[in-house]
């Protein structure tokens, strides 16, 4: 049985998670989860899992998802980047799975490993930012790096078992964004309306636009 943090657990990655927490529960259960607005999804989550730990944004959020939950569960409600750092340490937790969008997730991913805590990283923005040091440090700790961004875990399957030096060459393709089939021309007046409207997922702003510009390959080619 695998204990498990989620940071992010109201996200795509997040939610994904928990499909399989629900699917294998003889396998995983959830010690701690972590989001930032979206309260009364977490409030589901944790009617649903039973975590030790919920983190969310801030104070104002945590006083809501208090009043939401009404005693309801055993859970310690923390908020902010302390109430992050607890839910990637807990000493229960086995494996953390770190999917907090954007910079944020760097802190706490960074805490995960200096306690010892092996990660599923899908936070790619720790390692554009921050890569040798995140990699040193979980050299230094002996804690694996597992890559579960749908891209980075297709190429670390691919590699699992092989060598190395047999790989001559990784090619990053593109699922296609808001302006795939957009002419050169079209492009000259695009909105961000238009650039927001990704035709397969909805994901949060910042990451729609990544898809939409190719700038989410480029970190992905850093990561």
């Amino acid at each position: 049985m695998k204990r498990l943090s989620i940071l992010g657990s109201t996200g795509s990655v997040g939610r994904n998670v928990m499909r399989v927490v629900n699917q294998f529960p003889e396998r995983f259960s959830i010690a701690a989860i972590a989001g930032g607005r979206n309260v009364g999804l977490l409030a589901e989550q944790v009617m649903d899992f039973g975590p030790e730990v919920a983190v969310v944004l801030d104070e104002d959020l945590a006083r809501q998802l208090k009043e939401m939950l009404r005693g309801e569960g055993n859970v310690e409600i923390l908020h902010g980047l302390n109430g992050y750092r607890v839910a990637a340490t807990l000493s229960s937790v086995d494996l953390v799975v770190s999917a907090i969008v954007g910079s944020a997730g760097l802190l706490p991913t960074m805490a995960a490993i200096e306690a010892g805590k092996h990660v599923a990283l899908a936070n790619k923005e720790s390692l554009v930012m921050a890569g040798e040091l995140v990699m040193d440090t979980a050299r230094k700790k002996g804690v694996s790096i597992i890559p579960v961004d749908s891209e980075h875990s297709a190429i670390f399957q691919c590699l699992v078992g092989h060598r190395k030096q047999d790989l001559k060459q990784i090619i990053l393709t593109c699922s296609g964004g808001a302006l795939l089939d957009k002419s050169e021309e079209d492009l000259e007046g695009i909105t961000p309306k238009t650039a927001f409207s990704h035709p397969t997922w909805k994901m949060g702003p910042k990451i729609t636009i990544d898809s939409a510009t190719l700038m989410n390959k480029g970190l992905e080619v850093i990561e």
